[in-house]
């Protein structure tokens, strides 16, 4: 009898080792993206954070003074608000597609579900040359501020350092990534807030020597610095300084749990338009006038409008401070470009649009292929060291402005597409995980007002014609019709039927629904989650 208990004991204890083993071994493969390698590293926090102040670079910061002295603070506003109600609407059908289909090639892959793969390639393609133009600017950015303080060392020595450092950096796989951008996000966010508040004081007559002046830039120089001509040429400035906006959806495959993490940094989007955005082109515009020389100056640091507000408010060493901040948005703005750019990639070599080496992932989940191509590609910004080659370099990355329209108005289009196929099959909107905010009315602005910006934000070349402008402003919308057709010619791609598209395929459920004791028991993921102090502070914010 005692022999017969020990034995169902034993037996017992033997099946709850095998459930053990079996759970941990479905998290363990679970923790990878079947269709492409790539690991599932990204907490909550990691992508709200992301979202949040990812996108804050060096734009903001130096390309805000070229914008705030070609159309003047009025401008400056309309700018930014505009192109911010175009971004949350764009957001807000990213929200509903990219909890649903959480792709690491989000945009190409639902424009193949949903309008015709070609299309998808097409878009693709295009959102990898928007952060193959930035990431070789930013190479050139954090290069030059380096120069700032040791000229004694090269331009090209800086870039070749940099390339090198950040390329060991993406090895480390996705978490690091994560974690990294965590910090530098929230530093970023802590230090914007920081110049509001001193512009408060600076305005306000609260400095020692400084008397109230309020708005008085607004009435001299005045609001406007050129006209609707200047306003226009502001869109295009704030194309640039938005996009990444949309780089969420990228994080969506590599977030542990894409239905709660993506909902929850849509909804950010209005406070990050609001306070960081509509922030900027408030307090840039109070606190330094249009006209100002040094908005357009030799020394890159001399552009930015907070170098300025300081050194007006009667701070001369402030150029080393805010180039040590503006070091910062460029080491996350690197990081970030080869990040996004790179899972671009390797999501259009997985749908067979890129050669197949392209789709190689060591054991990390690291796409190693895909990101030394997409780091190389940052060794353009060399360019820039050489006279004869500055020209063509400043026209790269100048190609990013009509690109974010581009896709952004296809991620309109595709969410469009998806409702459309909703209906037509019956399925009822309740299986969303996150529902677009005024649909469709919404997702028609974000359509149309990215369709007319991507048209009329090369205006300001017609008079004078400026041939080298106009067509930097312009090639991209003949090249993605002609990468479209390219492709369709090849593969023989066909429009997709909405009434039979496979509305379950590219699902999945988030990773620590799979079976929450195990994960903390097997992994740790979660106990170090629940004690996060700051995940109340972000879900407030």
């Amino acid at each position: 009898m005692l022999f017969e208990r020990n034995l169902e004991k034993k037996a017992g204890s033997l099946d709850e080792a095998l459930d053990s083993t079996h759970a941990a071994s479905i998290v363990q493969q679970s923790a990878f993206d079947p269709d492409n390698g790539l690991k599932r590293g990204l907490k909550n926090r990691h992508v709200s954070l992301i979202a949040l102040a990812g996108i804050i670079g060096p734009g903001i910061l130096i390309g805000a003074g070229g914008a705030l002295h070609s159309g003047g603070p009025a401008s400056l506003i309309i700018g930014f608000g505009v192109v911010g109600i175009l971004a949350f609407s764009v957001m807000q059908s990213l929200g509903e597609l990219s909890t649903m289909y959480p792709s690491g090639g989000a945009f190409s892959t639902l424009c193949n579900k949903f309008v015709d793969p070609a299309f998808g390639a097409a878009v693709g393609w295009n959102y990898v040359i928007v952060w193959i133009a930035v990431l070789s600017n930013e190479y050139n950015s954090v290069s030059s501020i380096m120069q700032y303080w040791g000229p004694q060392v090269p331009l090209y020595g800086y870039i070749l350092m940099f390339w090198a450092l950040f390329m060991a950096f993406q090895f480390l796989g996705v978490e690091a990534f994560g974690e990294l951008e965590f910090w530098l996000a929230l530093f970023k966010i802590v230090g914007l807030i920081t110049f509001y508040i001193f512009s408060i004081i600076y305005i306000s007559g609260g400095l020692p020597h400084q008397k109230a002046f309020g708005f008085e830039y607004w009435n001299n120089p005045g609001a406007f610095a050129d006209g609707f001509k200047g306003v226009v040429s502001v869109f295009v400035f704030c194309s640039t300084f938005y996009s990444g906006t949309e780089s969420v959806a990228i994080a969506a495959s590599e977030s542990r749990n894409p239905s709660v993490a993506v909902p929850s940094a849509i909804r950010q989007t209005f406070w990050r338009i609001l306070v960081i955005y509509m922030g900027v082109a408030v307090f840039y515009g109070v606190t330094v006038p249009w006209n100002d020389d040094n908005l357009m100056g030799s020394s890159r640091t001399l552009k930015s409008p907070i170098t300025i507000a300081l050194t007006r408010a009667g701070w001369g060493s402030s150029p080393h401070l805010v180039n040590a901040f503006i070091l910062v948005t460029c080491i996350s703005a690197v990081n970030s470009s080869i990040y996004i750019g790179s899972r671009s990639i390797i999501n259009l070599a997985n749908e067979g649009l890129a050669p197949k080496f392209l789709t190689y992932v060591n054991k990390r989940g690291v796409p190693v292929c895909a990101v030394v191509l997409m780091n190389l590609f940052g060794l353009l910004s060399l360019m820039n060291v050489s006279t004869g080659a500055a020209n063509a370099y400043s026209y790269i990355v100048n190609l990013s402005g009509v690109s974010v329209f581009i896709v952004w108005g296809s991620i309109n289009f595709a969410h469009l597409r998806f409702r459309r196929a909703l209906k037509l099959q019956g399925v009822s909107t309740d299986i969303l995980p996150y529902k677009a905010a005024w649909f469709p009315w919404l997702s028609y602005v974000g359509l149309f007002g990215n369709v007319f910006l991507g048209l009329i934000q090369g205006w300001s070349y017609f008079k004078p014609f400026d041939a080298g402008n106009f067509v930097d402003a312009y090639i991209l919308l003949p090249v993605f019709v002609i990468i479209f057709f390219l492709i369709k010619l090849i593969n023989k791609t066909k429009w997709v039927n909405l009434a039979e598209v496979d509305l379950d395929e590219g699902r999945r459920k988030d990773l620590d629904g799979v079976d929450a004791e195990t994960l903390i028991d097997s992994e740790g993921f979660d106990k170090a989650e629940k004690k996060f102090t700051w995940k109340s502070l972000f879900s407030w914010m």
